[in-house]
């Protein structure tokens, strides 16, 4: 596997990947409803160059398909992580999220990563040493999601 950086290449297919996660991965967290909300289908392409152009992202890939990617901002907040479903519980995001805080730490002089974690991703980010700071309730395109508030130090 190997990780590099985010070029505006790679759009379609980062949107692709989180698309299908969330189509496939949060099936038992979330509803058709909420999953619809979460990642329209086709997923907007302006929107996603826009929303990546502002973020530091990394991408895991093997033999040219992409298998995850995260997304970050230099204060140390996690905005997106997600893997392809079949490459789910593999160690992508254990790898990305590793590259992530090195890169965090070293270029950034970080010392805590945050995010907002999904149902389906809290688990993964409690693994990692995360804890909760707060139950959250958000709401995206007029649908209501249950989400959590995590921070780790690094």
């Amino acid at each position: 596997m190997n990780i590099r950086n985010y070029t505006a290449a790679d759009t379609e297919r980062l949107a692709n990947v989180f698309t299908s996660s969330v189509h496939s991965l949060a099936t038992s967290k979330y509803d058709a409803r909420q999953r619809d909300a979460w990642a329209p289908i086709p997923p907007d392409l302006d929107a996603w160059r826009h929303r990546l152009g502002q973020l530091r992202t990394i991408i895991a890939e093997e033999n040219g398909q992409c298998l995850g990617f995260l997304s970050y901002e230099p204060d140390g907040h996690i905005d997106l992580l997600y893997t392809a479903p079949d490459a789910a519980r593999t160690g992508v995001a254990s790898a990305l999220l590793e590259e992530a805080a090195r890169q965090l730490l070293e270029g950034f002089g970080v010392t805590d990563l945050y995010t907002e974690a999904s149902l389906v991703a809290a688990p993964f980010f409690l693994w990692h040493g995360f804890e909760v700071v707060e139950e959250q309730t958000v709401s995206r395109n007029g649908v209501n999601f249950r989400r959590f508030a995590m921070r780790r130090k690094l």
